[in-house]
């Protein structure tokens, strides 16, 4: 019998806004390990981290911070709009998104978040 793998993975490519976007979606115990490049590379890393105040019944708030790449304000923006679906539907996992897009207007990051959501594994 063969074991099963630990890390699970899965990944999509689509033509958005005629460019070709990669994704890949990776689960470990603690957290999620998002891939969402038109570049081939890594990109800017992103920590999108779910915030549950005790006693409050809702949603989480959400915090990012930058670890590698540039710091610019549309980065948070896009972060939290990609993979707070994630958090959530994933039991609050963080998650880490490496982020390299050529262009992120709002009708391809909507495609975008579309493709992250065929690659669910959580």
């Amino acid at each position: 019998m063969a074991a099963e793998s630990i890390v699970r993975s899965k990944q999509a490519a689509e033509a958005i806004g005629g460019v070709l976007t990669e994704v890949v979606c990776t689960i470990f115990s603690d957290h999620i390990f998002v891939v969402v490049t038109q570049y081939g590379k890594i990109g800017t890393l992103i920590s999108v981290t779910p915030h549950i105040i005790a006693n409050e019944v809702g949603k989480p708030t959400f915090s990012t911070k930058i670890l590698m790449g540039k710091d610019e304000p549309l980065v948070h923006v896009y972060a939290k709009h990609l993979v707070t679906f994630v958090c959530e539907e994933s039991g609050n996992k963080s998650v880490l998104l490496a982020l390299a897009l050529k262009d992120a207007n709002l009708d391809n990051i909507k495609s975008i978040k579309q493709l992250i959501q065929s690659c669910r594994l959580w």
